[in-house]
């Protein structure tokens, strides 16, 4: 899971720099590399909200798991005790 999260890290941060330089000695007006900036600054946000999102919805996933599983483990000791 840490490598998952170190690779994504160096995608996103190297698309960013490579957009952002792209952007930059672009031969455009200084408002719409502004305009263009901040349109790639709210795509890369939503981007990054959305991997978040399914995180959470993985962990809640293994949770849930984990936790019947105890409750399974537990009712089976406590058949097994009696």
């Amino acid at each position: 899971m840490k490598n998952s999260n170190k690779i994504f890290t160096a995608i996103a941060a190297g698309a960013v720099a490579g957009l952002i330089t792209g952007i930059l000695f672009a031969p455009d007006k200084g408002t719409e590399t502004r305009k263009k900036i901040k349109k790639q600054k709210q795509k890369l946000a939503d981007e990054v909200k959305d991997k978040i999102n399914q995180g959470k919805e993985k962990f809640a996933g293994f949770k849930g798991n984990g936790e019947s599983k105890i409750v399974k483990r537990a009712d089976e000791f406590a058949q097994e005790s009696m």
